[in-house]
């Protein structure tokens, strides 16, 4: 039916048409659309147009399928046409298709005429190949035709006597008579069956009907009392009601409970978090500390390694026997207990003047250095009481490493 409204359109029919207007039977925009679709095919024809009266429509119909069967072969069924709804757009239908597709016709042999005009003198083989295609295919089925049609002639000789032997047989009335008694008696058969079968529909029809009543005041029970439920409060609702208020508060509170504890554990979470960065924070300060006074202790010990190497490191005198007589240093007595505080260390020893009678040589061997350090502690205690018991005496100048002199003694 859709097509039948796209072919009315691209016919040029003035008026739209939806489907809408065949739901029911609409006989005036049926003639209508006759009228119109006869004049396109016939602008000279003469229908009558009235359509008042029934004898005038049946007039009118038998007209236009009188007019489209001898004009345009086209079979039209007027008891369809005449019912004016959607079997009746079938049957306008055939008369569009017809219309369109002459339309289409046109159309295309004017398309395929100015294609012609503009390409006259130009030959395309490739736009040819599916004509040259269909020709083919069009030999092949005449050959195959035209060669069944000469077996089927060949055999005209023998089917024509067998035919006429079966014209020219006379009927026998006795055979005539079995065959329609056997054709009446299937007959009488099939309308036994049609009336058992409508019995049957009718037994059926009455169970039905008894079930669907009995459905119905079924229902309708059912309705009086969903109503008398409705009606009537039960005893429990009050106590219900109260208990869903109660419902309700502790539902509130339970959420704010929770929410306030979400609240708390995240701060908690915080508090440990910033905790955590201070320790974190104070064990890399702490650790920095400890490298530092490490490096600081391992300078001061390396430090205090130069200066007991200087202590010990005495340079031979090549002086005259007047300078050795003047001042000659005693031998350097390094001690063994070094106190070490913070970043000073602060070291004990000994230096003892000697008399100018000694005039042994001032060379100090650093064996007997150690050997005096075995010594003990008894001794060292005895050069520090000798030291404090000494008084001002004149020490000789002690020559230091690293481009520095120092005066170990002097005139106090």
């Amino acid at each position: 039916m859709a097509d039948f409204t796209e072919m009315m359109r691209a016919l040029g029919y003035p008026r739209l048409i939806s489907m809408e207007n065949f739901r029911t039977p609409n006989f005036t925009l049926v003639a209508e659309i006759l009228i119109w679709l006869v004049k396109r095919y016939e602008p000279q024809m003469d229908i009558p147009t009235d359509v008042d009266t029934e004898s005038d429509r049946i007039f009118f119909i038998k007209a236009v399928a009188q007019f489209m069967a001898t004009k345009a072969h086209i079979k039209l069924n007027t008891k369809r046409l005449y019912q004016a709804d959607g079997y009746a757009v079938k049957e306008m239908l055939k008369i569009t298709s017809v219309l369109y597709s002459a339309m289409k016709t046109k159309q295309m042999a004017l398309g395929e005429q100015t294609e012609e005009e503009n390409s006259k003198f130009k030959f395309d083989l490739g736009s040819r190949i599916s004509d040259l295609k269909a020709a083919r295919q069009l030999a092949s089925e005449v050959t195959s035709k035209g060669a069944s049609l000469y077996d089927l002639l060949g055999k005209e000789v023998d089917l024509r006597e067998m035919r006429t032997a079966a014209i020219a047989r006379p009927l026998e009335i006795n055979e005539t008579e079995k065959a329609l008694r056997a054709a009446i008696k299937e007959v009488l058969e099939s309308v036994e069956k049609t009336k058992d079968m409508l019995s049957n529909v009718v037994s059926d029809e009455t169970s039905l009907d008894a079930k669907i009543e009995k459905k119905k005041q079924e229902l309708e029970r059912n309705r009086k009392r969903l109503q008398t439920l409705q009606s009537v409060r039960p005893a429990f609702m009050d106590e219900y009601e109260k208990i869903e208020e109660d419902l309700q508060k502790q539902y509130e509170t339970f959420v704010e409970k929770f929410r306030n504890l979400c609240f708390l554990e995240s701060q908690l979470d915080e508090y440990h978090r910033l905790e955590q960065e201070r320790f974190e924070e104070a064990e890399n300060t702490m650790r920095m500390m400890q490298n530092v006074l490490r490096e600081e202790e391992r300078d001061l010990t390396k430090s205090s390694l130069k200066d007991e190497d200087s202590d010990m490191d005495v340079p031979e005198d090549e002086g005259s026997d007047s300078d050795m007589e003047e001042c000659r240093p005693s031998k350097p007595r390094p001690t063994r207990n070094g106190i070490m505080t913070g970043r000073a260390a602060r070291f004990v020893g000994n230096m003892q003047g000697g008399d100018s009678d000694e005039t042994e040589d001032s060379e100090i061997d650093v064996d007997e250095d150690d050997e005096e350090d075995d010594e003990g502690e008894e001794e060292e205690s005895k050069d520090l009481e000798d030291d404090s018991l000494e008084g001002p005496v004149s020490r000789g100048v002690r020559p230091q490493r690293g481009d520095k002199t120092t005066s170990a003694g002097g005139e106090r």
